[in-house]
């Protein structure tokens, strides 16, 4: 016999945003952190692959914004937990190879790569909570987002089998 659940529809409104929050705050996060490896890679198509995601970062926050202004609703940066510390700590552990450019260059990928799965199941629920809320425009900003992220992932696995076959 199957369980009736009821979720209350401005819960999940609730829910939705502070889940949304805490996407845009680690984007944020990520845009800030980003440089710092941009111009440290060895390989130039993991160069060319982290410009391009710090454009699409912007794009994702854009439409992110264009969601918060549809819920007329507030962005609320979140702490220094959770996905933003997935990037803080992803970036320490780069920071371990700076003398091995190669293996930097490796952590560099799979740590993006960690990240960007990350942000693909985080729009994916997000995708789902806005079925159910019944917000079709703000469904479609997050699956734009969503495919941009899956593209990333792509992306930074096509190079490391790139990359891993000139070794």
């Amino acid at each position: 016999m199957a369980e009736q659940i009821n979720l209350d529809k401005d819960d999940l409104i609730t829910f939705f945003i502070h889940h949304l929050d805490k996407v845009y705050s680690a984007k944020s996060h990520l845009l800030k952190r980003l440089p710092e490896i941009l111009y440290q890679v060895h390989f130039s198509d993991l160069e060319e692959a982290i410009f391009e995601t710090i454009k699409v970062v912007e794009l994702q926050r854009k439409r992110m914004a264009a969601i918060y202004e549809l819920m007329g609703a507030l962005k609320n940066e979140g702490s220094i937990s959770g996905l933003t510390g997935l990037i803080d700590d992803s970036f320490e552990e780069i920071k371990t190879h700076q003398d091995n450019p190669e293996l930097r260059d490796m952590s560099i990928l799979f740590y993006m790569t960690n990240i960007e799965a990350t942000e693909i199941a985080s729009f994916q629920v997000l995708q789902l909570l806005a079925v159910k809320i019944r917000k079709e425009r703000i469904k479609e900003l997050i699956k734009e987002n969503y495919n941009e992220a899956k593209a990333d992932k792509a992306l930074m696995l096509l190079i490391t089998t790139k990359y891993l076959s000139t070794v």
